[in-house]
């Protein structure tokens, strides 16, 4: 794939990222129930591998909350922009250069990218005001947002299997 390609299909995954929330609390679907800042984010970096995944997890949550302050900016931007980040460069490293399968894939960028936050509330918790521990503050968000790990789990490997076909390799 052709690097002005990888560019803008990078770009369109950020720009889902801005969009998707924005329709789901439109609906009244809460961004920590469904997730839906984390569907292009492990899109991106499943179809376009590692570095454009990472690039990917970063901006998308930072470019969303200076537009439209979603996320709050602390505490939830850093946090989000670590572990977006995450998801993305594990799902396109063990997709694209690993060659492990879209399940194991993404199971180990949800995992690692949820590691990533704990690892970050250890060391800036007390700067975010962040009183619960990592570990009682991910388990809570990982069970707030079980549907839309669900729905991840459910939706992504048929989208990027029928993505694969159109796009140039």
């Amino acid at each position: 794939m052709l690097q002005n390609q990888r560019l803008v299909l990078a770009s369109l995954f950020i720009s889902l990222g801005l969009i998707l929330p924005l329709a789901f609390h439109s609906f009244g679907m809460g961004g920590p129930l469904f997730l839906p800042m984390h569907i292009p984010v492990l899109l991106g970096g499943l179809l376009l591998g590692y570095r454009s995944g990472f690039f990917i997890g970063l901006l998308t949550p930072l470019i969303s909350g200076l537009l439209t302050g979603m996320p709050a900016p602390l505490p939830t931007m850093p946090l989000m922009m670590g572990e977006l980040a995450v998801y993305g460069t594990v799902a396109g490293y063990c997709y694209r250069r690993l060659r492990s399968g879209l399940y194991p894939s993404l199971l180990l960028a949800l995992i690692a990218g949820r590691l990533m936050t704990m690892v970050m509330l250890f060391f800036l918790s007390d700067f975010l005001h962040i009183r619960l521990s990592p570990w009682a503050y991910v388990l809570a968000a990982t069970l707030r947002g079980s549907l839309g790990i669900l729905l991840q789990l459910l939706l992504l490997p048929p989208a990027v299997k029928f993505l694969e076909k159109y796009l140039p390799y």
